[in-house]
């Protein structure tokens, strides 16, 4: 059985879905302790639950504990069968953080699976944007041998959610190493800037001129598409994502949320300027993106190495957490600027 501190490293809800995610790959039961320890208000949240029990659903496991507040949780796996899952979380909680849970132990079901998910947040904080899944992530998993898709049927966003999403994914439990030996020369600049239930402010296009601006001030032309979404009458709300893509195949992102009191002309510029953070340093692998990549370099066969601009307490955590439930070893090397984060 797995025995793993969620108080340690980060103390996030990332430890919680990361090792329920490996304990079903695996077919090995967890026992959890100290979920979310370091947060305002520990234990299980909606969001948190729910990928719980999704991913139960996806290996037919049993699990104790999975209850809303809960700071222990038990999970015995069985089989990843795959098939038709739906989920509802009932909050704005993350449904981005809840496929980054289901995806990894979709890629060694038995069937091609579809994750469906309502009542949930798109774009809320603390959580990468759908549209950044979409654009940045699945891209570069795509390099890897991962054949997975995420359509959108409604965005969400804090305070009501009532999103709606749903992942289809091919199995294989044989990825590539991811090996990008350097950032290449840049070839474009794109990106998605959405409102919902706000085009006559014309909150996307204000987002996506002040990010084409403050871009095009450093020298980057970009490529931004705007949509006026009208999915979700429950909840207005607006997102930005952009990311830029280089002859070695990387690709780096950033995205940004609009929320209450925050101009939308601030939103497109936070986007663009840590973009621009990340086309000054020239890594293989935004900050982001870089914690997200651990657990598929831990489970991919042979070396696989990314750079990143620095090492967050994600990236920090999610190593810890693979080298002790997938007993593979890591090294972090400074390379002038960049970290070089290599699975050997």
């Amino acid at each position: 059985m797995f025995e793993i501190d969620g108080s340690q490293k980060s103390g996030s809800g990332t430890l919680l879905r990361l090792a329920v995610a490996i304990s079903a790959i695996k077919g090995q039961s967890l026992h959890i302790t100290n979920i979310r320890a370091s947060r305002p208000q520990p234990g299980l949240k909606h969001q948190h639950l729910e990928a719980v029990l999704t991913a139960a659903k996806l290996c037919n496991a049993e699990v104790e504990g999975a209850t809303l507040g809960s700071r222990e949780l038990w999970f015995t796996p069985g089989a990843v069968c795959g098939g038709n899952i739906d989920a509802v979380i009932e909050t704005a909680g993350s449904i981005p953080m809840l496929f980054m849970a289901a995806l990894p132990i979709c890629l060694y079901s038995q069937k091609p699976v579809r994750v469906h998910v309502a009542k949930g947040g798109t774009d809320t904080i603390h959580a990468p944007t759908i549209n950044y899944l979409r654009h940045v992530l699945l891209p570069t998993l795509r390099q890897m041998g991962v054949e997975a898709e995420i359509t959108v049927q409604k965005f969400g966003y804090y305070p009501k959610g009532m999103g709606e999403a749903t992942l289809t994914v091919q199995p294989n439990r044989h990825l590539n190493p991811i090996l990008p030996a350097e950032f290449g020369t840049l070839k474009d600049i794109q990106g998605v800037s959405v409102d919902t239930f706000l085009g006559d402010r014309q909150v996307a296009q204000c987002q996506a001129k002040a990010a084409s601006n403050l871009l095009a001030q450093s020298g980057y032309k970009s490529d931004i598409q705007v949509i006026n979404d009208k999915s979700n009458p429950i909840q207005k709300g607006s997102s930005i994502v952009l990311w830029a893509e280089t002859s070695s195949g990387v690709r780096v992102g950033a995205d940004s949320i609009g929320q209450l009191r925050k101009l939308a002309e601030d939103v497109g510029a936070e986007a663009a300027q840590n973009l621009l953070c990340e086309l000054q340093a020239k890594p293989t692998a935004d900050i982001y993106l870089a914690d997200m990549l651990i657990p598929y370099m831990a489970l991919a066969e042979g070396k696989s190495a990314i750079y990143s601009r620095t090492i967050s307490e994600h990236i920090e955590a999610n190593i810890w957490l693979m080298e002790k439930m997938l007993n593979v070893k890591f090294i972090i090397e400074k390379v002038n600027k960049l970290y070089r984060i290599e699975k050997s």
